[in-house]
């Protein structure tokens, strides 16, 4: 899933593994996540949103047609 993890983060002046110990997930799973390549939980984008100061679908929006 598309998303702007990495924006977000780079804008909150974080760094992969400052972000992963702050939600409690490893760094790869953030560069996964970054990659589009995981699919977080709700819960987990909550956490990353509340971390990088950002609301949910400034981060994780999904058009109708990203899914077709």
């Amino acid at each position: 899933m598309k998303n702007l993890v990495k924006v977000a983060r780079v804008k909150a002046d974080l760094t992969q593994q400052e972000l992963a110990d702050a939600v409690g997930i490893t760094r790869q799973t953030v560069s996964l996540i970054e990659k589009g390549k995981y699919n977080p939980s709700l819960k987990l984008c909550l956490q990353i949103c509340y971390v990088v100061n950002a609301k949910l679908d400034e981060i994780f929006w999904v058009n109708k047609e990203d899914f077709e």
